[in-house]
């Protein structure tokens, strides 16, 4: 697998134990978007493995794999990692109006009122709040400002996104990042 392929794989689940004689699997879904298990669906693992998932029952968090049939085949994906591509969970994944995929907030430039804060690093989710997870601008480094910081990526911080030309403006980060 070249390493460009590989920095573009999502973790977007793990396999748990074995759950009775037939091989079905604990699932634990790390993703938002639990439309794209469904039976048929096929994905890679860290076992350097493509899995497809043949029968997957969501709402008791059980799978079962393509081709294991037996207790034995089953305890080999305990702990696997289920990955995906960023192309398959755009083709798979419905977003509503306003939300974003995650890795598209990755790196976007924050805003406010003309300043630019910094870049978003990541994307955390706190109970049921995302955050943008910034990293502060140099400049604002320079003034004394901390090197990191979170801005609740919600109404009313949250102006506009821009996922083309990779911008977020914000309202009261400002005031966050230096009471941070």
């Amino acid at each position: 697998m070249s390493k460009q392929f590989k920095e573009q794989l999502l973790h977007i689940a793990t396999i748990g134990k074995t759950v009775g004689i037939h091989g079905d699997m604990k699932f634990h879904d790390k993703s938002d978007f639990p439309e794209q298990f469904f039976d048929g669906a096929t994905f890679f693992t860290n076992l350097k493995k493509e899995i497809t998932l043949e029968d997957v029952d969501l709402n008791r968090g059980l799978i079962r794999i393509a081709g294991i049939n037996t207790i034995e085949d089953a305890k080999k994906y305990t702990n696997a990692k289920i990955f995906t591509t960023r192309d398959e969970t755009r083709k798979n994944c419905h977003l509503e109006e306003g939300e974003f995929f995650w890795f598209d907030i990755d790196d976007c430039e924050v805003y406010e009122d003309g300043t630019r804060l910094g870049i978003v690093h990541e994307v955390e989710r706190i109970a049921v709040t995302n955050y943008l997870a910034m990293l502060t601008d140099d400049k604002l480094i320079e003034k004394g400002l901390p090197k990191k910081f979170l801005i609740p990526f919600e109404e009313p911080f949250r102006v506009s996104v821009d996922i083309e030309k990779k911008i977020i403006t914000v309202n009261g980060a400002m005031d966050i990042l230096e009471a941070s």
